[in-house]
């Protein structure tokens, strides 16, 4: 019997509940593992959100462990293919660096971006930086991204045939709706680059104009202490009795709060990569209001699925928000639109077999 080819997988698993997080754990136990004998290997230093992109001493003698256990692994387990996770800031790719370079050495390196800031943040940063980083891809054999927008990204590092497009896809277990009121619903870490704020501010205006015939479920952790207090007294202040805020929520208690919901919003001001949030709602048949971040724009088709609206810009979420309040058929309409793009493309099956693509094609191919 012929043996399958080893892929060491890099990358943290929860907790924190966060995007990489949640991929790293769905592709390891996915049908993957007929094709493929996965191994993994856990980057975790953080334990949650407020700790990730903060240095000390103690968490760069964690990663000089990391490193050393990580070249052991790759002897004892020989692998073909290594799919290392990379970060978008220096700190972090600095820290991703190693893992390439080492893993060069015995196997193909795979790199995967799960976010969209990759250019802005070369962009910014000096010459050194941006040779480091070339140099550091040049010896990868291929790269993933989350979505087609986001190829761009690594023109000036790979060939079109280098570059691969593998969306955030997952099989869930739908609840029952028991919620009778309609309920708009925000899912994510409550930071300031998620514009919880902005969300709020619409409410507001809602407020102003009369329309509170809704309530809004809103869940996630917080990460700053100023912008919990600025979105505390937002509803304070405007007596936004209608919010209730939930601390984060995982298996059950999650699905049970988008069943609940009859529309989704989540509009970030800031680069995204393809939110798992997004996925979820799709699969629960949500409505969604988004901005455009990120791969966002390849699941919520603006005026078919949900809206499209400018970040910032709470008086369009306001408008967008009013519109599928009042039209009860438009947010049907939306609604098995979302589940009909969901079950096309963003299923788990559909993700395990794009992934699956970019591994066969990397081990039988001769990129590097």
């Amino acid at each position: 019997m012929e043996s399958k080819p080893t892929i060491l997988i890099l990358g943290k698993l929860p907790p924190p509940i966060i995007g990489p997080a949640i991929a790293t754990n769905i592709i390891l136990n996915s049908r993957l593992k007929e094709q493929f004998n996965l191994v993994h290997f856990d980057t975790r230093i953080n334990a949650e959100v407020a700790t990730m992109g903060k240095w000390s001493f103690a968490k760069l003698f964690k990663s000089f462990e990391l490193y050393r256990k990580y070249k052991a692994v790759i002897k004892k387990e020989q692998p073909e293919l290594i799919l290392v996770p990379i970060s978008q800031t220096t700190m972090g790719f600095v820290k991703d660096a190693p893992f390439i370079r080492i893993g060069a050495k015995y196997a193909k390196v795979v790199v995967q971006l799960r976010g969209s800031n990759f250019k802005n943040w070369l962009a910014a940063s000096g010459s050194f930086t941006n040779s480091f980083v070339k140099k550091t891809l040049k010896k990868c054999a291929g790269v993933i991204v989350l979505g087609n927008n986001l190829t761009h990204l690594f023109e000036a590092y790979f060939t079109a045939e280098q570059i691969f497009v593998v969306p955030n896809g997952g099989n869930y277990e739908l609840q029952t709706k028991k919620e009778t009121e309609l309920t708009i619903l925000y899912l994510a870490n409550f930071l300031p680059s998620k514009s919880f704020d902005d969300v709020l501010k619409a409410l507001v205006i809602l407020k102003e104009k009369g329309i509170t015939n809704f309530k809004m479920n809103a869940a996630g952790a917080w990460d700053n202490e100023t912008f919990k207090q600025q979105c505390l007294t937002i509803i304070a202040d405007n007596q936004l009795d209608n919010v209730t805020l939930f601390k984060p929520q995982a298996g059950e208690a999650k699905m049970q709060l988008f069943a609940d919901a009859d529309v989704f919003v989540f509009c970030p001001k800031m680069p995204e990569g393809h939110p798992w949030v997004i996925v979820e709602a799709m699969a629960n048949g949500l409505p969604v209001i988004a901005t455009d971040q990120g791969a966002i724009i390849e699941s919520v088709i603006d005026g078919e699925n949900g809206f499209i609206v400018p970040a910032e810009q709470p008086l369009v979420i306001a408008e967008k928000l009013e519109q599928l309040i009042k039209d009860a058929a438009l947010r049907k309409q939306f609604s098995e639109q979302s589940k009909t793009v969901y079950q096309t493309n963003f299923t788990e099956e559909k993700m395990v077999e794009n992934l699956k693509g970019v591994f066969d094609a990397v081990l039988e191919g001769d990129f590097v």
